[in-house]
């Protein structure tokens, strides 16, 4: 029996999607409880890798707050599952939208996301995790 790469796909997306709407409304652990032991975690507010569980969850818990967000924009998702089945790369960008004082909805942020998961007894775990703002720099540069 072959790996069935459209339907582990589909599984990460919802995965990711879930625990993002989570995030989006005040609750972090859908991914903290989600992240394996050896997670390598990426934050475009740090210079340096973040590696293990425990040191993810604690940069996160320390600048965590509810965000507040109303909607979310999945664009342009990808995956890429391994020929084993058993890990998985997503890829996407995610436009945040919140409201204003008057209560019209406004863009909060724009990301570039990458998501590595490692199926683990029978669960997908993020084994790395790479924010990034989606726009950092107006001019075509190389380096």
């Amino acid at each position: 029996m072959g790996v069935n790469k459209e339907e582990i796909s589909k599984t990460i997306l919802e995965l990711e999607k879930a625990f993002n709407e989570r995030w989006s409304v005040g609750d972090n652990r859908g991914y903290l409880d989600n992240y394996a032991e050896d997670i390598s975690y990426f934050d475009p507010i740090e210079k340096d890798l973040i590696v293990g569980r425990d040191a993810t969850i604690a940069h996160i818990e320390a600048i965590y707050s509810d965000p507040h967000i109303v909607r979310n924009e999945y664009l342009n998702p990808v995956v890429h599952v391994s020929d084993g089945g058993d890990f998985a790369v997503l890829a996407y960008n995610l436009d945040t939208y919140v409201l204003d004082d008057n209560g019209n909805e406004r863009q909060l942020r724009a990301w570039n996301a990458t998501e590595a998961y490692r199926l683990t007894d029978g669960e997908w775990r993020i084994v790395h995790s790479n924010w990034a703002f989606a726009q950092t720099a107006t001019d075509a540069i190389a380096s």
